[in-house]
């Protein structure tokens, strides 16, 4: 028999399901208090909020970004009731930028939460203390970001060039005129940067345009079509009236305009000079790299006689120090090209103790030639993914120290479980303040041999 109810209507097991609440839609909360990310969070009609600018015990209008079953994500808009944590917004973009989350807690407040956040999930998933928590690695709050990405984006409906940073969950672009954070050589090369690439022929093939202060200012672009002999001039004048290197990337990778100039910071402490180029990675934080590279040392406590591996060793950030101190350090590396530039950097600073290898380091570490030997010591600076594989195997290498600087205190944590097994106690913890006015968190922790 044919079926005509086409007006019936199954509700399905459960019972109805919750309206969806609406992009933009805003709503008065009270807010209970501040999840691990820096956000308020707050209970409304069965729903949790987790809320952009707000803090514990506040009461807001937040505007709704996107809603997800029961969980919504919202931004702060007015606050009603403040709480006396709360202090003025240091940036005039704060609110609309989606780069610095927390600037409205004060930078001690903020180093509170960022510890808070690295014991939970020592805690809660390695059930682990460290024996003694060290002091935040700290210096300025401000003035401190020495690369930066800028967004670039052609509006073809409006007819212009949007330049600046991503909003806050969004993928607008907010016009940013000065940036706080940004070090004081770059300021007046962001402030003059919209309007120079407006002036470009055509600014729908540019992309993105990044910005490094080292050992020199540098500004590189990335176009999807070949630049006029006119708009290449017009870069090149920009560049050269700020004193800056012109980098492009169109096919294939960054190069300069220059080919005779080169890129790179330096480490004082220990008079080396590291080479780098566009899509390396490198710590933005000059100041606390330079101190994290102190204190993980003084942990690490190398000998004059001692072997140390390095894995995730970059552009050999701690290679070249501690092969200052040691015999020899063996420094690994997943990416071939790093590889190379480490020991062309190892090289370059007169150090012939190093070795440098590459390996995919997210897989179990085999019986290469260079584990062979072994070694008295291990450094370790992984990406947010953690160091799980490589962690399993560290035991047989006799290292007897290990110190582990981590971007995500999750991985962390869970690689701490797998440390624990192995026989290896923690012995100290604590955070490393890279990135102020964020909810970012790095951390640096010491194992020792049972």
């Amino acid at each position: 028999m044919a079926r005509h109810e086409r007006g019936l209507r199954f509700q399905p097991t459960g019972g109805s399901k919750a309206a969806q609440i609406p992009t933009g839609k805003k709503q008065r909360l009270k807010i209970e208090r501040l999840a691990n990310d820096g956000r308020g969070i707050a209970f409304f009609e069965g729903r949790t909020w987790f809320v952009l600018g707000a803090l514990a015990g506040e009461e807001v209008e937040a505007r709704v970004l996107g809603a997800h079953g029961k969980v919504v994500e919202a931004r702060t808009e007015r606050v009603f009731s403040a709480s006396e944590l709360r202090r003025p917004a240091p940036c005039q973009h704060a609110g609309r930028c989606g780069g610095c989350s927390v600037q409205h807690l004060p930078h001690d407040e903020q180093l509170a939460l960022k510890q808070r956040m690295l014991a939970e999930q020592l805690s809660r998933v390695a059930g682990v203390e460290p024996e003694a928590w060290a002091a935040p690695l700290t210096a300025t709050e401000f003035g401190y970001r020495r690369r930066a990405r800028v967004a670039v984006r052609w509006d073809s409906k409006a007819k212009k060039l949007d330049v600046g940073f991503r909003a806050a969950g969004s993928q607008d672009i907010v016009a940013i005129s000065e940036c706080p954070v940004l070090v004081q050589p770059l300021q007046p090369i962001m402030a003059r940067l919209p309007e120079m690439l407006r002036r470009l022929s055509k600014p729908q093939a540019l992309g993105h345009v990044e910005l490094f202060s080292g050992s020199s200012l540098a500004l590189l672009l990335r176009h999807m079509a070949p630049l006029s002999d006119a708009d290449l001039t017009i870069l090149k004048d920009f560049c050269a009236f700020h004193q800056a290197q012109l980098w492009l990337h169109g096919d294939g990778e960054p190069q300069p305009v220059d080919a005779t100039q080169s890129l790179g910071y330096r480490l004082q402490t220990w008079d080396l000079d590291l080479a780098w180029r566009p899509g390396d990675f490198i710590q933005v934080n000059a100041a606390v790299n330079e101190a994290m590279v102190a204190q993980a040392l003084e942990w690490l406590q190398p000998k004059a006689d001692e072997r140390v591996l390095d894995l995730f060793c970059g552009l050999g950030n701690f290679a070249l120090p501690l092969a200052t101190i040691v015999r020899e350090v063996v420094a690994v590396e997943g990416v071939q090209t790093m590889v190379d530039r480490a020991a062309a950097n190892a090289a370059s600073n007169n150090l012939h103790n190093t070795k440098f290898f590459q390996a995919d380091l997210s897989q179990p570490l085999t019986d290469a030639e260079w584990i062979a030997s072994g070694f008295s010591a291990v450094l370790l600076d992984p990406p947010r993914d953690g160091a799980f594989e490589v962690v399993r195997k560290l035991a047989t290498l006799g290292a007897k120290r290990l110190v582990y600087v981590s971007c995500n205190p999750a991985t962390l944590a869970r690689d701490t479980v797998e440390l624990v097994k192995q026989g290896y106690r923690l012995k100290r913890a604590g955070i490393l303040d890279m990135f102020p006015q964020t909810a970012h968190v790095e951390a640096m922790a010491l194992f020792e041999a049972s």
